[in-house]
């Protein structure tokens, strides 16, 4: 018997599944279709004790799936190379150092996110790896690709960033990052290095080296004295690290939750 439209008995107003998923995938733009390959997780974060450690913590707090583990590091060149040559446990693969750092450059401005290149100290560099470099630059927006310079002591005074900033090419400077990439490399383990800057190249800011004492931590007390001491360029300071910080803790979660 023939259906009143004289439609075949066999005829479904409902195309196959088959079908449907044919004409879906000629509807959908290729962009969508392409598949992005996934990414080697960041198996651990070092980040400076103190107020950078925390910021980062934070911004870990709402990522709900899988966490790389978070490591709170001493401040300085020799501390931290005897934290890592004491390191317990199991080697990481991926690692990824968070943190402030100063600006050597004009054109790198407090709040600015800097994703390390390469990593100078007395004429040596150290670069970071590559591949896990270019895999946080595309997932990170309004990042930029930078040349870090790691100093033994704290850079205050604006002339010597400069300087420094003039007759080293560099773009920014820490106190961690050279030692830091020595020690991944020496060990087989990618490494990447994203930061905030939290001083700008034309401000001073207090002179905290004597602060910081042989272990990599710092003393209050001293930190203290040093703001009293210069009161204008602590504020500098204490304006921008708050700035910084702030920076640090949302690019961490943006970070972590699309990686």
């Amino acid at each position: 018997m023939r259906s009143p439209l004289n439609l075949p008995s066999s005829f479904s107003p409902l195309p196959s599944r088959s079908t449907l998923r044919e004409r879906l995938r000629r509807m959908r733009p290729s962009r969508f279709v392409k598949q992005m390959p996934k990414n080697p997780p960041i198996t651990t974060i070092l980040v400076p004790q103190g107020a950078e450690y925390k910021a980062v913590y934070r911004g870990l707090k709402p990522i709900t799936g899988a966490k790389p583990t978070l490591l709170s590091i001493p401040v300085g060149m020799r501390p931290l190379r005897q934290y890592l040559q004491q390191w317990n446990g199991e080697i990481p693969s991926r690692v990824l150092l968070m943190g402030l750092c100063g600006s050597l450059q004009k054109r790198h401005t407090v709040g600015d996110i800097v994703l390390y290149e390469d990593c100078l100290y007395q004429g040596q560099l150290q670069k970071c790896d590559s591949s896990l470099t270019a895999q946080i630059h595309t997932h990170l927006q309004n990042n930029r690709l930078v040349r870090g310079l790691t100093s033994d002591r704290i850079i205050s005074s604006a002339t010597e960033k400069q300087h420094l900033g003039k007759i080293s090419g560099a773009d920014v400077v820490d106190m961690e990052g050279f030692t830091a990439l020595e020690f991944c490399q020496s060990a087989g383990i990618a490494a990447a290095i994203l930061r905030v800057v939290s001083d700008d190249s034309h401000h001073d800011i207090p002179n905290l080296t004597p602060a910081i004492s042989p272990d990599g931590s710092l003393q209050p007390l001293k930190l203290t004295w040093a703001f009293i001491r210069q009161p204008l360029a602590a504020t500098n300071l204490i304006r921008g690290s708050l700035q910084g910080l702030k920076v640090l803790e949302q690019v961490t979660t943006s970070l972590f939750s699309t990686y």
